[in-house]
């Protein structure tokens, strides 16, 4: 009696998931600007996760954090999901929909899972990699806000001064017929321009910058900005271990999720953003194609991989633990990226502090010196 009420009662939800995914896919329409970002990917593999290790179906686990969705672009890519689980594809079938969200790396991740029979136990791999992957572009992304906020407020008070403030004294000292110092007239010149042609400038500075974003789209020009960004002292060094980081911590799990080793140094370089890093790891991976080893490919990169790196993953492919080698560098530079981070902000505040004093003391100087000089010919002798 048991089994034959069962057997209907499945085929009944199975009927109803399936209406429900088709209603919910119907229903929810392509957002203009697409975002789930690494956060949000993060929970969606360790919820996915959860429900799967207590034993509940895959459509019913999507269905249930479905109904947990907060924004338009979540609604979008569960009731996607969904759509293509309940026609019969696999999960990772079904993200490919959505490649330019999830990635080589996720979708890989996934796909290994579910051939394996381990798919919860590489969503956690999966959400625990990712968490780690936003905390280190938090920290670098932090540690750049002071320096920004700087620099802002640099341009914001001289741009005051010297296209309000300073126009509305150099009047006073023309009508005296003195002489000004030399930095009172560079500063009147350059208040006059902007004054005159500021919103050509404003124009043209915007331009600029659309221009320069247009640019890095071709990919000669952005390879040198990303190579010249590796180049630039302290922040070189920042970009560096951020990448290496990411780049060894993505292939650890790519090789213990039993990725080959070409098809894993693929994902890496798609998903890696520096196009310097990018073309290396490209080049390294037709070096492994042709037979040769990892570590030999990065020694001939002694600019991009510090040797420490090559070594340790030499030592890891004569022992048979590269994976665990590359975690091992990779929690390293995590280590280096922390403490640049928590020290960079007290490494640049001297700096900072001298060129914010230099413009603005010039500024001032600028001002008070006619000033000055007109008090000194207005006092009796």
């Amino acid at each position: 009696m048991d089994k034959q009420f069962s057997a209907p009662t499945r085929s009944a939800n199975a009927v109803a998931f399936t209406s429900v995914a088709h209603a919910s896919s119907k229903a929810s329409r392509r957002p203009p600007f697409m975002r789930f970002d690494t956060k949000e990917q993060a929970h969606f593999a360790k919820r996915l996760a959860m429900a799967l290790r207590s034993g509940i179906p895959i459509m019913e686990s999507l269905l249930m954090l479905s109904s947990q969705r907060q924004n338009r672009s979540s609604s979008y890519i569960y009731a996607g999901l969904i759509a293509g689980v309940s026609s019969g594809q696999t999960l990772s079938v079904s993200m490919q929909s959505f490649h330019n969200i999830f990635g080589d790396f996720c979708i890989s991740i996934v796909r290994v899972g579910e051939a394996s029979g381990t798919l919860h136990e590489n969503l956690d791999y999966l959400a625990e990699e990712l968490k780690k992957k936003q905390a280190l572009k938090k920290k670098v992304l932090g540690a750049l806000v002071y320096p920004a906020l700087i620099v802002l407020a640099t341009i914001g008070i001289s741009l005051v001064l010297t296209m309000y403030i300073f126009p509305k004294i150099t009047p006073i000292f023309s009508s005296f017929g003195t002489e000004l110092p030399a930095s009172t007239r560079v500063l009147m010149a350059f208040s006059d321009f902007l004054v005159q042609h500021g919103a050509l400038t404003l124009l043209g500075a915007a331009g600029a910058a659309m221009a320069f974003g247009f640019a890095l789209r071709h990919h000669a020009f952005r390879l040198a900005v990303d190579g010249f960004v590796l180049g630039l002292p302290l922040f070189g060094t920042l970009s560096r271990d951020f990448n290496l980081a990411n780049m060894t911590r993505t292939l650890s799990l790519l090789l213990k999720s039993d990725v080959g080793i070409v098809t894993a140094l693929g994902i890496v370089a798609d998903s890696t953003r520096n196009l310097a890093y990018r073309s290396a790891i490209r080049g390294i991976e037709r070096e492994v194609m042709n037979g040769n080893k990892i570590s030999s490919a990065l020694l001939k990169r002694p600019g991009l991989f510090p040797p420490l790196m090559s070594q340790m993953i030499m030592v890891g492919e004569q022992t048979g633990n590269l994976s665990d080698s590359l975690m091992y560098v990779s929690n390293m530079y995590e280590e280096e990226v922390s403490d640049l981070t928590k020290n960079l902000t007290t490494m640049l505040e001297p700096v900072l502090m001298v060129v914010m004093g230099v413009v603005v003391g010039f500024i001032a100087i600028s001002i008070i010196a006619p000033i000055y000089g007109i008090t000194q010919q207005l006092t009796p002798q």
